[in-house]
């Protein structure tokens, strides 16, 4: 069990969070380009962060399950990974709010902004949201990578 629940935890944060910084450093970037505009790349994002949301859940979930039961003899280790875990569960929680907002400052159809006023403010918050749960993640994943270091699968 150890095997797969480290396993599920590896596949996890690859999918979630190197998703999330594939999509923004790459697709954004060339979505943006070839589409001639922010705005045009943003009706895509808008769909996409919906799935990287639900990930996020689904990673949290495996990210506790790793939590309570691997066997870390650091408590500072277990405290530094459970705070990165608390972080990155409020993140998601302000994620999921914060991307409600958006989609009601756009059309119906999520293809353009209609409340350019506070959009482009609130959409700032949001990627420095993703930011801090980025780091979070990143953290978690040095100090478990450690962890395993210290708790080695027995074949």
């Amino acid at each position: 069990m150890t095997t797969l629940r480290r396993f599920l935890v590896l596949q996890l944060l690859m999918l979630w969070q190197g998703g999330f910084l594939f999509y923004a450093s790459f697709v954004v970037p060339t979505g943006t380009e070839v589409l001639g505009s922010t705005e045009a790349q943003g009706a895509i994002t808008a769909r996409v962060t919906d799935s990287l949301n639900r990930c996020g859940v689904v990673g949290l979930a495996v990210l506790a399950w790793e939590l309570l039961a691997s066997r870390d003899p650091s408590r500072r280790r277990k405290a530094i990974r459970w705070t990165c875990w608390v972080v990155a569960a409020i993140c998601q929680v302000v994620l999921f709010y914060v991307h409600a907002k958006l989609d009601d400052m756009m059309d119906p159809g999520r293809t353009f902004v209609v409340q350019r006023q506070h959009f482009y403010r609130v959409h700032g918050f949001y990627l420095w949201t993703t930011t801090v749960q980025w780091l979070a993640c990143l953290v978690f994943a040095w100090f478990t990578v450690r962890t395993w270091r210290c708790d080695p699968i027995r074949w």
